[in-house]
């Protein structure tokens, strides 16, 4: 049954009781939510739930410490009434609880929680995977590591800095190509265990990221014409990271960007057979510090007056207008979606945009208005577009923006 979570003071939690959660008995609700094995944690639907909260409790990873003092995130004295309208029909959040899998949802606007619920028996203390939305944090350090000189320019070549990719596809690509999915190589991403991404995934978690890239050796199209999804260009990026600045993700990632933006919990990176973080997924986290991620992305890089993320770098990642038209949002079509510097863009005049994860996983970001809405789930499919919930998720989001005054600008 679902669980609405009202912090009280001393970090007390006091839970109101609602109506049962969708599939909560085949998400494992009488078993106690099981978190399966290495081998089943991804595909098996029945594990879903717990696995994607203790994924650090089944494979080798890394952590990133917590803040000395979390960033404030206060909360407004009444939670909003937030409706959307879906398939011709006005719709509440509890609607939305009520229709899909959702294991977490948290709604901001200026830095103030206005709405943070949770499903399945979860709550703020389970670290949720982030599945892809790790891709726009590695882009982050991409963006901070070429602020500090580190990486001289994006139109490096990823063999530049690791040396071992000379020769190979995805080591004669560009840092910016690379960011964009835009290598070209040939490479297959279905999420049914068949695919390029399960072949790649097998080889880097036995004998790393390096082995892994150099599996791959076909250019079907000349770098940066086309954008094409592939999670292993980001594994490439994370190696260029890692030689960059001679550190692990983690050690980087967390000096810079986790305890500077104020994390109130240690989040934690799953490692491959090398040691090296699985950058295209596979981070974990509480959901009020994937919040705080948000606020700082909304905030454009900067915490009170001083700046984490390189501005300039962060309105090149998620500004769909400095694009390409080849990574520009699309102009009809369930996912009219742009391709940044690992971020997704959205449609309208106005710079909104997302980080996104299979099953569900989501933060949207609005910086003119400084709403952030961080949307954790356990969907059915990996690509929620096939099922419901990612064209009502994005209902939900433009009615979150029209709920709190400000109505979304139709492309």
């Amino acid at each position: 049954m679902r669980r609405h979570f009202i912090p009280a003071a001393c970090a007390l939690f006091v839970a109101t009781v609602a109506g049962a959660a969708p599939d909560e008995e085949l998400l494992g609700k009488s078993r106690g939510y099981p978190i399966g094995t290495r081998a089943t944690w991804y595909f098996d639907e029945t594990v879903r739930v717990g696995a994607s909260t203790h994924l650090d409790t089944l494979l080798p990873h890394h952590t990133l410490a917590k803040a000395a003092t979390p960033s404030a995130l206060p909360r407004a004295a009444t939670e909003p009434a937030i409706a959307y309208r879906f398939r011709g029909e006005r719709r509440t959040l509890n609607d939305y609880l009520d229709g899909q899998r959702l294991t977490a949802l948290l709604v901001i606007r200026d830095g103030e929680i206005l709405v943070e619920r949770y499903q399945y028996d979860r709550n703020d203390r389970h670290r949720f995977v982030s599945h892809s939305m790790a891709k726009s944090i590695v882009s982050l350090g991409i963006g901070i590591a070429l602020a500090d000189g580190s990486i001289r320019s994006l139109d490096d070549k990823a063999r530049d800095y690791v040396p071992a990719l000379a020769g190979n596809v995805y080591g004669e690509t560009t840092l910016r190509n690379l960011l964009r999915m835009a290598s070209g190589v040939k490479f297959s991403e279905e999420y049914d265990g068949r695919d390029d991404l399960s072949k790649f995934a097998r080889m880097q978690a036995t004998k790393g990221t390096i082995a892994g890239l150099r599996l791959f050796g076909e250019r079907e199209v000349p770098q940066g014409e086309r954008f094409h999804y592939a999670s292993i260009e980001t594994s490439a990026l994370g190696a260029v990271l890692h030689a960059a600045t001679a550190k692990s993700l983690s050690e980087f990632l967390g000096e810079r960007l986790w305890r500077p933006m104020g994390a109130e919990a240690d989040a934690t990176w799953i490692i491959g057979g090398d040691g090296l973080e699985r950058a295209a997924g596979n981070f974990n986290a509480v959901l009020r510090d994937y919040g705080r991620l948000g606020v700082l992305l909304a905030n454009d890089g900067a915490r009170d007056g001083r700046q984490i993320v390189p501005k300039d770098y962060l309105l090149e990642a998620t500004d769909w207008h400095r694009h390409p038209a080849a990574f520009a949002p699309k102009d009809a079509g369930p996912r009219a979606l742009g391709y940044g510097y690992q971020f997704w863009t959205l449609r309208g005049a106005e710079r909104r945009f997302a980080l996104l994860g299979v099953f569900g996983q989501a933060i949207f970001v609005d910086p003119a208005r400084k709403i952030v809405m961080v949307h954790l789930a356990a969907a059915k499919n990996a690509r929620v577009g096939v099922e419901s919930m990612g064209a009502e998720r994005m209902a939900l989001w433009e009615g979150v923006l029209a709920s709190l005054g400000e109505s979304a600008p139709r492309p």
